[in-house]
């Protein structure tokens, strides 16, 4: 089982929306089960389970992990081809956003514009090196920072696109026949605290909501298009 996967088919999209089919898929994600041992979870009749379990396996969500037999029937234990699942915007091909239509590094649209692209190009690149059997080299650094003033952070956003961008210029070879173009995304943006009461996903902290401190702090598309460094961006106020 994978420990994610990135559904790219609008079929296979709208097949893991439904609700029904979410919990179901939570279920085997958990461990391979049959029709008859999930329709008691989920409170519904065995064939409908069933008519479910089908929709999903022919999208490729879950898979078969063994059959066994119960007095006269053979039941087919099924398992969740991941443990998570990612939507690609190519699921909606038409309407993806494109980050590349406007860009402006203190709006917090152009960041979610951005973060649904890596989803694209990431999901597409994985599914690629799946099919060539081939390991796929990425890098991703994650950190939380307390700043203790907008000054702080609007200095921090300063210094941090002033790095990135040398860096960029120090190991652009443009030129080089042989190199590979790689895609360089940076963002800030406020802590989601965990949700603490009312529905998930929530938070009764209102920091954790506050759009105007989003911002994307460095990108560059392709290493041969550009290596200058970033705009400075300006402060940012609460």
């Amino acid at each position: 089982m994978l420990d994610v996967t990135v559904i790219e088919d609008p079929a296979a999209a709208a097949v893991s929306l439904d609700p029904i089919r979410g919990r179901l898929l939570a279920e085997l994600a958990a461990g391979p089960a049959s029709a008859a041992m999930l329709a008691g979870r989920v409170g519904l009749p065995r064939q409908k389970v069933n008519y479910h379990l089908k929709a999903l396996e022919r999208h490729g969500l879950i898979e078969l992990a063994g059959e066994r037999r119960k007095g006269n029937v053979t039941e087919r234990l099924m398992r969740a081809t991941a443990a998570s699942y990612v939507i690609s915007p190519l699921a909606l091909a038409v309407v993806q956003p494109d980050p590349d239509r406007f860009r402006d590094q203190l709006s917090a649209r152009w960041l979610l514009a951005l973060g649904a692209r890596l989803v694209r190009d990431v999901g597409t690149l994985i599914t690629g090196a799946t099919k060539a059997r081939k390991r796929l080299a990425t890098y991703a650094l994650d950190g939380e920072v307390r700043f203790a003033s907008a000054a702080d952070r609007a200095a921090f956003i300063q210094e941090l696109t002033a790095g990135v961008g040398a860096l960029i210029r120090k190991y652009d070879a443009a030129d080089a026949e042989d190199g590979r173009d790689h895609r360089i995304v940076v963002a800030v943006h406020p802590t989601v605290k965990p949700a603490t009461s009312g529905r998930p996903g929530t938070s009764t902290d209102p920091k954790a909501s506050e759009v105007s401190e989003v911002s994307e702090v460095s990108e560059t598309t392709k290493a041969s298009k550009t290596s200058e460094a970033p705009s400075a961006v300006p402060e940012l106020t609460d």
